[in-house]
């Protein structure tokens, strides 16, 4: 996580309940959940098509 401690975690946690409730958080945390997953999955593509580019143009 970081250089976030024990602490730091807690008050972001109760700072997220204060403002959005607790019928809210699942859905804040699911679309977070589906927000880190598309940049994982943009930036591997990403990747390999630099990797691509190269191989190709070593040939």
């Amino acid at each position: 996580m970081g250089n976030l401690g024990l602490t730091e975690m807690l008050l972001i946690g109760i700072a997220l309940l204060i403002f959005f409730g607790p019928s809210r958080l699942p859905e804040l945390g699911k679309s977070l959940g589906k927000g880190i997953q598309e940049f994982k999955k943009a930036s591997k593509e990403l990747t390999d098509s630099v990797k691509e580019e190269v191989t190709s143009e070593k040939k």
